[in-house]
């Protein structure tokens, strides 16, 4: 029987509720250490108030330095990535990833790096696809892996991403996460290994180093990817393409890391807001237009006055199909 003592759980939108149900059903005595990032970015919380009060177990927010310990559920502070090494918790104000801060995915590469095959994770319910990769990183180290079933999910997208980027030991309903989480450290054999999570052990012990640090240097971006066309939506640096594609995600030199997903959904807000600025700059041109046609009425210059009129009508058809161009844009799913 395997001794697994670290429990990593990630969720988001939807993921609220299930806390709730997941912490009133596990035992005072839990003989494992429990970890949760829930996406709550900068603001201020009481989760872990809340996590007490509804269950035996006592939370509270991880502190820098501390020691892992067994019993205790602790929460990623927010706008703080919680990241595990050397036996203790670290927390880092490094570069989000997939848009989180806190993001699951530092946590479950660092556990997976330090503890391997003593780890289960657990996706829950949220948007996009934080995690995944992630849970991949536990899957390749023999940890036990735990998704919630995405018909279960209010949103759907993590565990569906955590599914296609690894499968997972178990699937399971919310109401069902405790009892699954309980036989993973009961020492419940894993499934067999699914195809893909065969991940290269030098991206993967580079990325875990990263988690831990919170940097990215170039030298060693170059050793796990490779450069890319394109450029990081949150702050316009440079790609890499990470070489091992189980699942497919970038990082940039300040930081920033994107599976798929998430990758795809910034670069289609930085389109709209590239479209809408467009719009902006046109009808500023229609705007300007107007006030020299007013002029050249006030001046009796009938030439000037068709003028500005034509280049009224231009803009306002080239604001026309930049509206649709809007409408017509698809939205990555969630």
């Amino acid at each position: 029987m395997r001794s697994r003592d670290i429990v990593v759980i990630g969720a988001s939108r939807g993921g609220f509720q299930g806390l709730k149900v997941l912490v009133s059903q596990l035992p005072a005595d839990l003989p494992a250490a429990l970890f949760i990032v829930l996406h709550i970015g900068r603001h201020a919380s009481v989760l872990p108030e809340l996590l007490t009060s509804w269950g035996p177990l006592a939370a509270r927010y991880a502190t820098h330095g501390e020691k892992v310990e067994r019993g205790i559920i602790l929460v990623a502070p927010p706008d703080r990535h919680l990241v595990l090494a050397e036996g203790r918790v670290w927390l880092n104000e490094g570069a989000k990833e997939n848009f989180a801060r806190p993001a699951a995915d530092p946590l479950f590469r660092s556990a997976a790096m330090e503890y391997g095959a003593r780890v289960v994770g657990v996706v829950m319910s949220g948007d996009l696809d934080d995690g995944a990769a992630g849970l991949a990183n536990i899957r390749s180290q023999r940890g036990f892996t735990i998704v919630q079933d995405p018909d279960d999910c209010e949103a759907p997208s993590m565990p569906r991403a955590a599914l296609g980027s690894c499968g997972a030991d178990l699937l399971c309903v919310e109401r069902e996460l405790s009892r699954c989480i309980l036989a993973a450290v009961g020492g419940m054999s894993a499934t067999a290994g699914f195809e893909g999570t065969q991940m290269s052990r030098q991206v993967f012990e580079q990325e875990a180093r990263i988690a831990v640090n919170g940097l990215s240097s170039i030298e060693a971006l170059d050793e796990v990817g490779e450069r890319s066309a394109l450029t990081c939506p949150d702050c316009g640096g440079a790609l890499w393409r990470i070489k091992d594609d189980h699942p497919m995600r970038y990082r940039c030199h300040t930081g920033h890391a994107f599976t798929g997903l998430s990758l795809e959904d910034g670069i289609a807000s930085n389109s709209e807001e590239a479209v809408w600025s467009a719009i902006r700059a046109v009808h500023e041109r229609v705007i300007f237009a107007k006030e020299r046609q007013r002029w050249a009425e006030r001046s009796g210059n009938a030439d000037q006055i068709e003028i500005e009129q034509a280049r009224i009508d231009e803009a306002q058809r080239l604001v026309e199909l930049l509206r649709e161009a809007t409408k017509l844009a698809p939205s990555p799913a969630k």
